[in-house]
């Protein structure tokens, strides 16, 4: 089966992306993307944000486990409420759907944490993912999982 490009999903074609390809090759720090008047990375600075990405992707991964086994734990028990009242049926709603809600939030960020170790590997870390412009390593170091500069974040927030 063959998925069929729709217009809100075709690509025009021959118009150049916001992201350049990605490397085949190892990259050097120094060709990571940086905003004028900033220093390179340094060999030091992008070990330093692998080894965090890495350190987040493993704790999110043990988060994902160990709510995955409370939420089995908790639909469990969730069919052995005979004799409950409202008030524990309610209870026990409210909780499953409490860590429904937060296993799914570090999905989400174990997926963003692994795309930036893939875009860190690929040369394009640091680069905004709308505009294509670098979005400063000093944000990229604060917040090693950013994929929008300041300003295509600034405006996001306001659309919604």
């Amino acid at each position: 089966m063959v998925a069929k490009k729709t217009p809100g999903t075709a690509t025009a074609a021959g118009k150049p992306t916001a992201l350049p390809k990605a490397r085949i090759s190892a990259v050097e720090p120094g060709e990571l993307a940086v905003r004028p008047g900033e220093d390179p990375w340094t060999p030091e600075e992008v070990a330093a944000a692998r080894a965090e990405l890495q350190s987040e992707a493993l704790r999110l991964s043990t988060e994902i486990t160990s709510s995955e086994e409370s939420l089995a734990g908790l639909m469990r028990d969730s069919g052995d409420g005979a004799g409950d009242d409202q008030a524990d049926t309610g209870t026990k709603n409210i909780t499953r759907e409490s860590e429904m809600a937060l296993a799914a939030n570090a999905r989400e960020m174990l997926v963003q944490t692994e795309r930036a170790l893939e875009k860190l590997d690929a040369g394009t870390y640091g680069l905004c993912e709308s505009c294509g412009e670098p979005i400063g390593k000093a944000r990229m170091q604060a917040f090693p999982r950013a994929t929008l500069c300041v300003e295509c974040k600034q405006k996001q927030e306001r659309r919604y």
